[in-house]
Parts: C-alpha cells; sequence; structure tokens
C-alpha cells in the first residue's frame, strides 16, 4: 500500500504511529521530550573564578536551578562523572570540557552549557569597588554547533568595605553573583525553551532534533555505488529532512552530513526499515550522533517477500 503526497508516492511505513506523534507534540512539552544538559565552569582563563571557589558553587547552583525550574534535565558533572574521569580539576581547556561532555554516555549529554565568572576589587582609601561578568554559552555537544550565548554584569559594580578581606569578598561576590547568575540563567532557559517548543511540523516530534539541531554523520560501509544510490532516494523522504551532503564518496564506502529534525530514535528505526523494506542484510551502529551502517555478505539473497504470503 502506498500512498501519494505532494506528487510523490511515499511507503506508508515511514508514517507507522504517526497519530502517537501527534498526540505527544500536541500536549505541553514533556521532561523526556527535551535534551539532557550538563552545566560546566570555564575556568582557563587566569583571570576567571576558579572551579574549587565557593562562588563557582553558588554561581552553578544558580544556573542549574533556573533551568531546572523550566523543566529540563540538568545532570551533576561529579554524579555522571565518577567512575571515568578524575575529579578536582581546576583551569581546564575547552577541548577538556567538550570532550568530557561527549565521552558520557549514561545519560547520553545534548547540550553544554560554558560559563565562566568574571570579578574585579579595586580597593580605595574610603570603600572597596567590585565587579562581576558572568558569561554563558549554550553547545550542543554532538554538532559542535553554538545554539547562543549571553554576557550580563552588576550595573556599575557595588560597594564593599574598605577593610574587605578575602573571606569578606567571597561573601560580597558570592551574594551578588547569585543574582547575576540568575540572570543568566533564566536567559539560556528562554533560548533553550524557544527552541524545543517553537511551532514545527508534527513529524519533528519535539525531540532535541526539532530544535533546528538535528545533524547527523551516515555512514554506509560495503555497499555498492547503486545501493547507495537507491538508499539516499529514501532519505530524503525521511520525516523532519531537511538536507544532506556527501563528505566521502568511495566504491565501497559514502559518508554523509545529514540535518534532519528527525529524532535519534525514529532515525535509527528506519534505517532499519530500510534495509528491511529493500532487502538487504546489514546492521545499523550507533554512536552519538554517527550512525554506521555495515553491509553483511551473505553467500545467497534473501527471497523477496510476496504479499501475498502474508
Amino acid at each position: 500500500m502506498q500512498r501519494l503526497i505532494k506528487g510523490k508516492i511515499w511507503p506508508v511505513w515511514f508514517y507507522t504511529g504517526l497519530c502517537l506523534v501527534l498526540i505527544a507534540v500536541i500536549t505541553p512539552a514533556q521532561a523526556a521530550d527535551r535534551p539532557n544538559i550538563l552545566i560546566m565552569g570555564e575556568d582557563v582563563d587566569g583571570d576567571t573564578v576558579a572551579r574549587n571557589s565557593q562562588v563557582f558553587h553558588r554561581v552553578l547552583n544558580a544556573l542549574s536551578n533556573q533551568l531546572h525550574d523550566v523543566g529540563f534535565d540538568v545532570f551533576d558533572e561529579t554524579a555522571v562523572t565518577l567512575e571515568n574521569f578524575v575529579q578536582g580539576r581546576v583551569r581546564r581547556t575547552d577541548a577538556e570540557l567538550i570532550d568530557i561532555a561527549k565521552s558520557i554516555r549514561r545519560p547520553p549529554i545534548d547540550v553544554v552549557v560554558l560559563f565562566s565568572i568574571y570579578s574585579t576589587a579595586y580597593q580605595h582609601s574610603y570603600t572597596t569597588k567590585v565587579k562581576v561578568r558572568i558569561e554563558g554559552r549554550l553547545l550542543n555537544v554532538q554538532t559542535g554547533q553554538r545554539l547562543g550565548n549571553v554576557e550580563l554584569d552588576y550595573p556599575e559594580g557595588w560597594n564593599a568595605p574598605q577593610q574587605c578581606n578575602r573571606d569578606c569578598l567571597l561573601r560580597s561576590i558570592g551574594d551578588h553573583s547569585k543574582i547575576i547568575a540568575n540572570d543568566v540563567g533564566s536567559v539560556l532557559a528562554e533560548k533553550l525553551s524557544w527552541m524545543v517548543n517553537r511551532s514545527d511540523p508534527p513529524e519533528n516530534e519535539g525531540n532535541l532534533a526539532s530544535q533546528g539541531v538535528g545533524a547527523y554523520q551516515l555512514i554506509f560501509d560495503d555497499f555498492t555505488q547503486a545501493e547507495v544510490m537507491e538508499f539516499e532516494e529514501y532519505l530524503v523522504i525521511f520525516s523532519g529532512y531537511e538536507s544532506h551532503r556527501i563528505t566521502y564518496g568511495g566504491a565501497t564506502r559514502t559518508e554523509y552530513w545529514y540535518k534532519s529534525n528527525i529524532s535519534n530514535a525514529k532515525l535509527s528505526r528506519n534505517l532499519n526499515k530500510l534495509l528491511e523494506t529493500l532487502n538487504v542484510s546489514g546492521l545499523v551502529q550507533i554512536s552519538g550522533n554517527t550512525y554506521t551502517v555495515k553491509k553483511i555478505s551473505l553467500r545467497y539473497s534473501k527471497p523477496a517477500r510476496n504479499p501475498r504470503d502474508w
């Protein structure tokens, strides 16, 4: 059975379960449909507050609360990296932070919030002038795409006692940094909420992929060019399809950069269903946003299915 839509014949199996998807989309966004968030501090710059400071932890907690309160799943870095990573490191580079975020598999991290805290204190004969600035940015862990950023400070700074020692400064900076962090977290939460809840076609399923950040690497291994061309005809009619380009093409291997609003789970289902529909033996392997379809060579081809056999 086939269905004609916009002048094209589309196989019905691409719409299996569509009614269930529509129900999920028209209801309020659920936590399961939202990206997994990891908040990490950038403190490699010597002018930033180090992550072992109580100021850092107050800002981290404020950011977490803002994102948590609007329904996002925020995971604690220490809890999800406790077994496989050295704890307590400070002054970490961007490369280290991003590598850690990409390496976490349980749970898989979709978006990392990177923030930095800058503080300065100017001591005068009559008072101490203190200023704080917080920078935050959103990064798609799998694709490297920047999803937004924000920079806020405390206007004109504030005054602290003239004889304000280190503990006094930490308390003062911590109190005001928490206020700024709440504002930064609110802005970042609003940006993420807009991407999750914006109006999209129903087939986009309201997942992270429906936020315009769904990009995948598709690898077809051990398939001939003729087979890959046949696959490509189906790739462009998968629900949520936006665009694709070939990044490598050889005699038995083809790689695509595939942009789509489809969810990760549905893309996996579609690729497996594609192999079944075309009567091709293969294995779909998934690692992050990379989907590798490996051909299973058989001495004899599988008999084609006859609809009359059902």
